[in-house]
């Protein structure tokens, strides 16, 4: 039942992101893009906007970096030298596929009156995708070596942390809606991908114990 869910989620992902991929490379106007900004950007206030830019700032290589190494030399240290290279794998290949897709698609930031303009393009983001990648990956872990409801709390919270740095991305005028959607998609197919290449029997084995569990 896992192997369907994962392969009907990855499935979801793929065509959804297509979908979305085909507006951005033919130029198309999408209709969520030209809402989803004015209509968060008129909710701005000094407070909303400190905490979207604290969001904005736990998606960035600033924040996500340092986790990262510190995750993975725990993980090492405690000799769970598979889930160490699922999260190696699963933040480099996100990196790799973010910086790839935007060279291909070459989609130019929002232009916006209030906002910085950023330097690289803007499709998909790499604040939502790297973001949904490291945190649902170290969420992951946690549920294969804490069990289910450790597994659990975590994967929600990252989730729900992942879409908010999305829509701080928004916010803040940095992105469109769809280049967020786009990261989104995409870090969540690849990080399937990456858990049913690296031994997700293995993987799977496991979440079954704890669901037979007491």
């Amino acid at each position: 039942m896992l192997i369907g869910g994962g392969f009907v989620a990855l499935l979801a992902c793929l065509l959804i992101l297509g979908a979305v991929a085909e507006d951005v490379h033919n130029q198309e106007a999408n209709a969520l893009d030209a809402l989803a900004t004015p209509l968060l950007h008129g909710l701005s206030n000094p407070i909303l906007d400190a905490v979207m830019g604290t969001l904005t700032t736990l998606g960035s290589t600033i924040v996500v970096v340092p986790l990262f190494v510190a995750a993975l030399v725990l993980l090492i240290w405690r000799r769970h030298r598979r889930e160490a290279l699922f999260l190696a794998v699963s933040m480099a290949g996100s990196l790799v596929l973010n910086q790839s897709l935007k060279l291909i698609f070459q989609r130019p930031r929002p232009q916006l009156a209030w906002a910085q303009v950023q330097p690289e393009y803007s499709f998909p983001s790499g604040h939502a995708m790297n973001s949904i990648v490291f945190y649902v990956a170290v969420a992951l872990i946690v549920w294969v070596l804490w069990g289910r409801r450790a597994g659990l709390i975590a994967t929600v919270l990252a989730i729900v942390l992942a879409l908010l740095i999305g829509t701080s991305r928004i916010y803040l005028g940095y992105h469109y809606f769809t280049d967020v959607v786009g990261g989104l998609l995409a870090g969540a197919a690849w990080l399937i991908i990456v858990a049913a290449a690296l031994d997700g029997g293995l993987w799977l084995s496991r979440w079954r114990d704890q669901e037979s569990g007491p």
